[in-house]
Formats: C-alpha cells, structure tokens, sequence
C-alpha cells in the first residue's frame, strides 16, 4: 500500500511540469531588435510578427511593452520567453508577438529596465545606464 502511495505520490510530481510552455506555437515574422536600436519593420495585413529581444533575467534584465501600439494597424498576442539552454544563469530572448491588422504605420517601444525591481523604475545610476529601449517602426502594407 505504501509502495502504491509513494509510486502514485512520484508520478503526479513528475508529470506536474509537464504540458507547460508556451502560449503561442507560431512567432511569424521574427525581427531581432536590441538596446538603443531602431528597426523598421514590415508586415502584411494579417500577417503575424514577433519582436525578438536578448534577455538574462539573471543579470537583471526585465522587458516590457511601453505601451501597446495602435490597435488598428498591430494588435499585441503575448509575451513569449526562451531559455538558451545552457542551464541555470544561461540567457535567452523574449519575444512580443503581434498581429498585422490594417495598412498604417505604427511605433512599438520595448523597454527594459535592468536590475529595476517590482516598481519598474532604474534605482541605481548603473541601472539606469543599462535600462534602455528598442523601438521598432512598423508599417502594415495590404495582403497580396
């Protein structure tokens, strides 16, 4: 009886981590910005896209979306994250998953704000030298 408890016990813990993950399967279009780059994009109508950025939690960084772009020409999906791989401090990207909606023009700002906290605000002057934002012009043309 005992056996079964612990093997039944051991099963629930080893399948819990299972079947996370991801939100979204298809990042579309991937456009890589970074830290006091601009980037000019362009979509299609309908089209989806991804702005990609290098992120280390570890070391401190922390991407936001300054704000969310103008809906009728891009709509924000969700956030996505992944890991390098190379265990624990190992870096990865983050990406903004958007929706190609109308033709227009549209700016979207992705901030992050290194070693900032829960208030999002640099703290530090070394913080605020490493905070920092990628912007990203995007233009939607029609659908072919």
């Amino acid at each position: 009886m005992i056996r079964r408890t612990l093997a039944a016990a051991l099963l629930v813990l080893l399948t819990a981590g299972c079947g996370g993950g991801s939100a979204v399967s298809d990042y579309g279009k991937v456009v890589k910005g970074a830290k006091g780059a601009t980037v000019r994009v362009e979509v299609r109508s309908g089209q989806r896209f991804s702005l990609s950025v290098p992120e280390n939690a570890s070391v401190g960084d922390s991407w936001d979306l300054v704000e969310v772009p103008d809906a009728k020409v891009a709509s924000f999906i969700s956030e996505e994250h992944e890991s390098d791989g190379g265990g624990p401090g190992s870096g990865g990207t983050t990406y903004f998953v958007f929706n190609g909606k109308q033709p227009g023009t549209t700016e979207i700002r992705l901030r992050d704000c290194w070693r900032c906290g829960q208030d999002k605000t640099p703290t530090t002057e070394e913080s605020k030298q490493q905070s920092g934002e990628a912007i990203f012009a995007v233009t939607v043309v029609s659908a072919r």
